[in-house]
């Protein structure tokens, strides 16, 4: 059984090699907010355990059960996001801090009986698969709302990125997953996207919030 410490080092080697070619010691350092050294000995003994695959100026990887791990604390991540959602009423930019500290609880029946009452939903409140009990994600084809063309009506499915400041942003431009944007035109200049949605004519977004709003065509 993993410490919540460890855990975390499981979490973000799986989101890092999900960015980006490859994970090093100095790229998950900085993502934890540690020193290399410190990053350096949690990762040997994720090695020692079986979890993952590391030898000296080479590349981090998880090991087939280091990743299985690591789905299964964030299918705990975001059933708890959902469940303060969806049963709790608690704001999407008000969750994260709190599913951080519930995903360590090791108590396989207690997310369970969470996943039953939720219906088991596949997606979280940020619209990221949740993973399967046996830590398989269902990865979906999405388009940022910044690469799509002018004329189409677009729903938002899955937001990028999801910090809270981001997340306060969009509730002040009263923008919630589902929202059905129609793509007026985009600035050949700074790329900022002019959109209309449900009570917003002529609303700008600019290419930063276009590029971590993942949408999909809905039908006329």
């Amino acid at each position: 059984m993993a410490s919540p410490t460890a855990e975390n080092y499981l979490k973000a080697i799986f989101h890092l090699s999900d960015q980006r070619d490859k994970v090093t010691l100095t790229s998950l350092a900085e993502e934890l907010g540690v020193s290399a050294p410190t990053a350096n000995s949690m990762v040997k003994t994720l090695k020692q355990d079986g979890l993952v695959a590391h030898e000296k100026y080479r590349p981090i990887e998880l090991t087939a059960q280091g990743r299985k791990v690591a789905a299964l604390i964030i299918r705990k991540h975001r059933l708890t996001e959902m469940f303060l959602v969806e049963r709790m009423f608690f704001g999407w930019e008000e969750v994260h801090a709190i599913a951080e500290q519930i995903e360590h609880i090791q108590a396989p029946q207690f997310f369970e009986r969470m996943d039953e009452m939720l219906g088991h939903p596949q997606f979280d409140p940020h619209g990221s698969p949740i993973p399967d009990k046996n830590g398989t994600i269902h990865h979906h084809s999405f388009r940022k709302l910044s690469e799509c063309t002018p004329g189409q009506k677009l729903r938002l499915v899955a937001v990028m990125e999801a910090g809270d400041e981001f997340l306060r942003h969009l509730n002040q431009r009263e923008i919630a997953l589902n929202t059905i944007f129609e793509l007026q035109s985009v600035d050949s200049f700074d790329g900022s996207l002019r959109v209309s949605y449900e009570g917003h004519n002529a609303e700008v977004l600019s290419k930063m919030v276009g590029d971590r709003l993942l949408v999909v065509g809905e039908e006329s």
